[in-house]
């Protein structure tokens, strides 16, 4: 049986998927970083928000 459709989403926004341009896009914007430095962090550290913001900080310095 398929799963209760009213309860998606919530979880998806807590993490940054490296397969979709527009959130690529958004992390490079954020942290002033190109596209390519912001997938290679997702590829590397994960899609938790907060990990990412760590690693992307570490760029700038």
């Amino acid at each position: 049986m398929a799963g209760d459709k009213t309860k998606i989403g919530g979880q998806d926004r807590r993490r940054v998927a490296a397969n979709q341009d527009y959130e690529v896009r958004d992390l490079a914007d954020k942290f002033d970083i190109s596209p390519a430095q912001a997938k290679r962090l997702i590829e590397r550290h994960g899609n938790d928000p907060g990990m990412l913001e760590r690693e992307a900080r570490k760029l700038k310095k």
